[in-house]
This record gives structure tokens, C-alpha cells and sequence, in this order.
């Protein structure tokens, strides 16, 4: 070799290791057989600039990349746009109102009301028959009214904003008495304590963590104070020694006191879950009844609708809490009111365990989710000897009727010499469709009564697939 060639070899271009970066038009383009029409030339460019950028970087910090591996993170980068992160799955964890699954279902009905809604104008703020502006409310109150007994009824967007913005509008700068066995955080970081300090208005605790009663509330009360806070348990229970007045005991308190009660009832109970072996849960309505002033509640826990939060009481309370500046920041959208309208049809007429999915899943009898079980394993010709029918319990979720177990049936999978549960039931959660169960003891277990029955044929397509992937 000449020393003019070796010396050529020394000194390539340095540009040289960047030639296995594509151009941004032909990066493009390889994206766009992926997308589709999907994506318009534009944002191909966008989608693709940013993973050259990176490969750019990458090689300038020494990393070896060949046009291969860069054409292959643009594949993987059409295909998570293209990926809908929030599409439908099936809930076979036995949770039923799972709170990383997009809490309850609603109903089929609810459902196309809401997209009915929101494909196209509605007399959200007109009454129909004067053409003025009217309250987009009054469906909700007229329908509440008629179920609980509250006077008036607003909505906004989650239970959290219907307690912040009650206690914003009713109690800034004044006293607000709780019991420290309710000063408590109901999760996400979610403490009632910061919530009052956020309202402005000031906590006083009575009583202790595990035993409160009436006359504790009722010796607390100053010229300052403006309500008493009775607040749900979210998602634990205090058993043992323990006394709490009852809501009743309370509501004669704030009479005597001439104050306000406000109930974070949490749940949204309208009907009663003891009918099904579950505990007692309060209701809206006997709230109402008992003398509470202002009931707060979620629309998307045992009420069975999408997410949304209730006020409900008074009118002359709601009337105040409305017109607050903070109202109309957390107030929901016409699609959020359309479904909460048509779950409280199906209370009316007395047709939620057939209709709203939640209490389909809380009323259906352990026999025929044994039933349907069996009927989906009986499907699986060539892999019943790999899933087998087992006795488990479920729980409600979401927050409500804490540490309360439902009897219930499960398609019991395990593993193969060599695989992990993790591994299949990582399989299940990215198949098509996607399927999340629960591992116990290295076991995937599979619960029914938290799976819709229209979802059955879904879970048996899922678990044929998923188990042939396995033996693969």
C-alpha cells in the first residue's frame, strides 16, 4: 500500500460514520409504509426528525449503529403512534371497579348517550320549549331529586373536585370539624387535611383515630364554625375498639349548632350491596334523609356511570356552591351528563342490576359465574389438561366497601417447565384482546365474575391464543 493510499485510510471523512443515517425524506417514507394515511407528510417529518437527532448523538457519543437498527426504531416509532393505548380490555382481575382499568364500565345505553352527546350539538344550556338559556343541570336535579330526595344536584368532574369545591364555597376562612379517624388520605396523595387547607378553610380534629362520638363534634363547635365533615372511608377500615356517631347523631348536632353537615359519602351508592352479601353501604338517599346538608359522591364507584363527582343537597347550599368561581373550572362536559342521566334512568326504573355493569357483576350468583367458567374451559379443546376451574373471592374496588370479599369462580392457569406467570400473563395483557388476571402462587388466575358476560368469547379467544404461544 502507497503512503498516499494509507494515508487516505487515516483520514476518511469524518462525516463517514453518519452516512448510515438516512435522509429525513427517505426516513419519512419508510415510516409512512408503516402509517399509512394515518399520519400526514408533515408529521412524518416530525415523528422521524427527533429518532435521527437521537442516532445522530448516539454515534457522536461512539455507539456502533447500522441502518438496520435506525430503520428499525422508526418502525417502532410508527407503530406506537399508531398503537391506541385506551382501547377496550378485558377485566378478569376480580376488581370490579378497578381504578387503573378506567373504574366502572357504564352501560350499553349510558354508552351511546355519551357518544350521541358527543357527536353532535345538544340543548345543553337552552330549554327546548322557550329557546332561553336554561340550567344544564336540570335533568340531573330532576332525576336526583326523584331517587334521593335532594332539592339540587350539581356535577362536575370527580369526587376530589366536588369536595374541594364544596368546602371552597361553604367554608373559607371559618372552621370545618372532622374526626381524626377521618382526616384521611383516600389515595393519590389525596389528603383531607390539605384539601381544607386548600378551601381555605380551617381543620379541627375531635375526638381520636379509633373512637369519635356526637358530643365530641358538638363541644368543638365556635362562633367560627360553619360545618361539620363526616368522610367516607375510602379504602380501609378500623375494627376493634372503635365508636363513630352515626349520621343521624351528627345531623342534630349541626340543627342545634344552626351549621352545615357535608358528607363525602365517596361511593355513590344508590342502591344497597347488603342484598348481596356485601356490607352495608350508606346511600345517597338516607343521607339525604338522615338530615345531611351537603352530600359529595363519585359517579363512576357504586353508582355504575362515568367519572364525575356529586353534589347533592340543600338548594339553598347547592344554589352557593354553584355560583362559586371554582364551579365552573371543575364543571363536566355534556357527554359526562348525558351518561350520569341515563344511569340514573335505569335506578328509576329499577333496572340497575340488569343493566349497569357493576351491579351485574355484585348481584350475579357464585353458580353461574361457575357456570360460564366451565363453559369457556369446556371451549378449549386440546388444553384443558393446562386450565382448570377454582373456587376464589373478589373484591369491589375503586374505594368502596373496603376489605368485603364477593365468592367467585377463576380459570386457573399454570405455567409450563421453564416459563414464568409473569411472562404469560404479560402475554395476556398485550394480546388482542388484552387480558389482565391476577399471579397468585405462580399462578395466573383468571376471575369471571369481574368479566362482562358479553366478554366471555374475548377471554376464550385470548386464552386459546395466549396458551399457543406457549407451547410454541
Amino acid at each position: 500500500m502507497s503512503p498516499s493510499t494509507s494515508q487516505n485510510a487515516v483520514h476518511k471523512s469524518p462525516g463517514a460514520k453518519f452516512r448510515v443515517i438516512p435522509a429525513v425524506e427517505a426516513a419519512a417514507a419508510h415510516a409512512s409504509a408503516i402509517t399509512g394515511s394515518a399520519v400526514s407528510q408533515a408529521n412524518l417529518v416530525s415523528l422521524v426528525q427527533p429518532i435521527l437527532d437521537q442516532a445522530r448523538a448516539d454515534i457522536e457519543a461512539g455507539m456502533s449503529l447500522q441502518r438496520d437498527e435506525i430503520l428499525g426504531r422508526i418502525e417502532a416509532g410508527a407503530h406506537q403512534i399508531l398503537g391506541q393505548k385506551l382501547r377496550p380490555v378485558v377485566n378478569a382481575t376480580g376488581i370490579l371497579i378497578h381504578t387503573n382499568l378506567g373504574r366502572a364500565p357504564v352501560s350499553e345505553a349510558a354508552a351511546r348517550a355519551m357518544a350521541a352527546a358527543a357527536a353532535g350539538p345538544v340543548a345543553l344550556e337552552l330549554d327546548p320549549s322557550t329557546n332561553r338559556r336554561g340550567g344544564r343541570m336540570d335533568e340531573i336535579c330532576a332525576l336526583m331529586k326523584l331517587l334521593t330526595g335532594a332539592e339540587a344536584t350539581l356535577v362536575v368532574n370527580n369526587n376530589a373536585a366536588a369536595i374541594l369545591l364544596t368546602l371552597s364555597a361553604i367554608a373559607a376562612n371559618a372552621e370545618v370539624i372532622v374526626s381524626r379517624g377521618e382526616a384521611v388520605e383516600i389515595g393519590g396523595g389525596f389528603r383531607i387535611p390539605d384539601v381544607l387547607e386548600q378551601s381555605g378553610a380551617q381543620l379541627v380534629e375531635v375526638g381520636t383515630t379509633n373512637r369519635t362520638y356526637a358530643g365530641d363534634y358538638a363541644r368543638a363547635v365556635t362562633g367560627r364554625t360553619v360545618a361539620l365533615l363526616s368522610v367516607h372511608r375510602s379504602n380501609f377500615r378500623i375494627e376493634g375498639f372503635t365508636a363513630s356517631p352515626k349520621i343521624e347523631e351528627l345531623a342534630e348536632v349541626a340543627r342545634n349548632a344552626n351549621v352545615l353537615l357535608v358528607e363525602d359519602q365517596g361511593s355513590g351508592a344508590l342502591a344497597d350491596p347488603s342484598l348481596f352479601g356485601l356490607g352495608r353501604e350508606r346511600t345517597i338517599g338516607e343521607s339525604i334523609a338522615a338530615g345531611v346538608s351537603v352530600v359529595t359522591a363519585s359517579g363512576d364507584k357504586l353508582l355504575g356511570g362515568p367519572q364525575a363527582g356529586l353534589i347533592a343537597g340543600s338548594g339553598q347550599a347547592i344554589e352557593r356552591i354553584s355560583r362559586h368561581p371554582l364551579a365552573r373550572a371543575v364543571r363536566t362536559d355534556k357527554t359526562t351528563l348525558a351518561g350520569i342521566a341515563m344511569t340514573l334512568r335505569h335506578y328509576l326504573a329499577g333496572e340497575q342490576n340488569q343493566c349497569i355493569p357493576v351491579w351485574q357483576m355484585i348481584s350475579a350468583s357464585a353458580d353461574s359465574i361457575r357456570s360460564r367458567a366451565e363453559t369457556v374451559r369446556s371451549s378449549l379443546h386440546g388444553l384443558l389438561d393446562t386450565v382448570q376451574v377454582v373456587a376464589t373471592d373478589s373484591t369491589v374496588g375503586g374505594g368502596s366497601l373496603p376489605g368485603e370479599l364477593l365468592p367467585s369462580w377463576s380459570l386457573e392457569i399454570s405455567p409450563l417447565d421453564g416459563q414464568s406467570a409473569d411472562r404469560i400473563a404479560t402475554r395476556f395483557r398485550v394480546g388482542n384482546p388484552a387480558v389482565f388476571g391476577r399471579i397468585v402462587d405462580n399462578r395466573i388466575l383468571l376471575d369471571l365474575r369481574s368479566v362482562l358476560p358479553k366478554d366471555d368469547e374475548a377471554l376464550t379467544r385470548s386464552i386459546r391464543v395466549t396458551l399457543a404461544e406457549r407451547q410454541d
